[in-house]
């Protein structure tokens, strides 16, 4: 009842969760939806993309920056038309295998579009599971994020693991914010140790500037 309303939420078709994901990696949401828009328009199909022309995709792509990204994009796309025969990856570790797909990427397609079981741990997700956890040490530090993504696989739910994970990304996107975090709105206030111990605005911890 909460979600946010965004376009590539209206259907699980994975061609829009994917294109979705590269966009938003290391962009926000609300600079990507006019580009996502854009791209589906000239190109909304999987195999639309595979045959478009690099500098047509790469002008549409300008303004939104890391070009690679628009590079990998157009790579995976020929990769999933051609030697795929159209059909798209569905388990986390096969998306994984594509150019331009990380694990947090992999995750969040494959538990969106396809229902797999897997865990998906952005930026919002690191801070809420801190928060929850309590955990103390810096959340980039190796460790700790395998930590979070132990943490964040055992959460998950085999019923709806798309929408448990998306539910974590907007609990850190409108509430669980990095800076005076609305603990009185949160739905996961009572189980919040950092929320108990009255630590929640030291956490995540950040690593000290050089």
């Amino acid at each position: 009842r909460q979600a946010r309303d965004l376009p590539w939420r209206r259907a699980s078709d994975p061609y829009r969760v994917w294109l979705s994901e590269i966009m938003l990696q290391q962009t926000r949401v609300e600079a990507a939806l006019g580009y996502y828009e854009r791209f589906l328009r000239e190109f909304p199909t999987v195999g639309d993309l595979a045959r478009a022309d690099d500098d047509r995709a790469l002008k549409l792509w300008e303004g939104l920056g890391y070009y690679s990204r628009a590079r990998n994009l157009l790579k995976a796309a020929r990769e999933i038309a051609f030697e795929r025969a159209g059909r798209f990856p569905e388990t986390a570790a096969e998306w994984a295998r594509l150019p331009g797909v990380g694990r947090y990427t992999a995750g969040a397609i494959a538990s969106i579009a396809f229902g797999e079981r897997a865990a998906a741990v952005d930026g919002n997700i690191k801070r809420v599971l801190a928060r929850l956890f309590a955990i103390a040490s810096d959340v980039e530090r190796a460790d700790t994020l395998e930590r979070l993504w132990s943490l964040a696989g055992a959460l998950v739910p085999p019923r709806q693991p798309g929408d448990f994970n998306q539910a974590l990304m907007d609990l850190g996107a409108r509430i669980c914010l990095p800076r005076r975090p609305r603990c009185a709105e949160c739905p996961a206030a009572a189980l919040c140790e950092a929320r108990r111990r009255g630590i929640e605005e030291n956490l995540p911890a950040k690593r000290p500037r050089k």
